[in-house]
């Protein structure tokens, strides 16, 4: 299965060149600040890709699926829609889950060092084969320019990451921590499409599973 994935579009969803692919996985911030109508817009454009499967997760500025879940949700026609659950696909278990330590004022926060937080990753199950997460581990992928956000990813998420060993985990969240990056038998991606400019500039990420 062809598996092609982009995170951090921020409205810019159709400016993206989509590759070929039988599955989409989307790890969150579509919008800028959760806008119902960008929503129905990206999902009218979820329904216009070729894919066969088309699995999204929310991101921090998709603020509308934390504040308004049942309005956001019942917007997304043309996919499925991940939060702290599973999907199995043609016998591909896909966990998704859109929370993150605490980054400015936005959605789907948590104490950096919170139990709330740690019993989210805990929640990931043992036999996950692709993990799917708007914000990255703690050290992988991460890194931003900002002073007081050097490394913005998750311990707690690294270590269940570490624990259960999935093949792919896909996230964004950084944009300019874009790339791959393998550890031990987990290829880690962050997807993300708009750079620190917040201009759409990188490509999807392609990966055969």
């Amino acid at each position: 299965m062809r598996v092609v994935c982009i995170s951090d579009t921020h409205t810019f969803h159709r400016k993206v060149k989509m590759p070929d692919g039988d599955m989409l996985l989307v790890a969150g911030d579509f919008t800028n600040i959760g806008e119902l109508c960008i929503v129905d817009n990206f999902n009218n454009w979820l329904g216009s890709l070729p894919y066969s499967h088309i699995v999204v997760v929310a991101g921090n500025h998709d603020t509308s699926f934390q504040k308004r879940p049942k309005q956001a949700r019942e917007r997304f026609t043309n996919c499925i829609y991940l939060q702290d659950e599973s999907v199995t696909i043609e016998g591909i278990k896909i966990y998704g889950s859109p929370w993150q330590p605490e980054f400015c004022n936005w959605a789907f926060n948590l104490p950096r060092e919170s139990k709330e937080l740690k019993k989210k990753w805990e929640a990931i199950p043992k036999d996950t084969d692709i993990l799917l997460t708007h914000c990255p581990p703690m050290g992988i992928l991460d890194r931003t320019g900002h002073p007081v956000f050097y490394r913005a990813g998750c311990q707690y998420l690294l270590n269940r990451v570490k624990k259960i060993a999935p093949k792919y985990h896909v996230f964004g969240h950084i944009h300019g921590a874009y790339g791959q990056q393998q550890v031990g038998n987990t290829t880690f991606i962050n997807a993300s499409i708009c750079n620190e400019s917040y201009a759409p500039v990188h490509k999807p990420v392609v990966f055969d599973y």
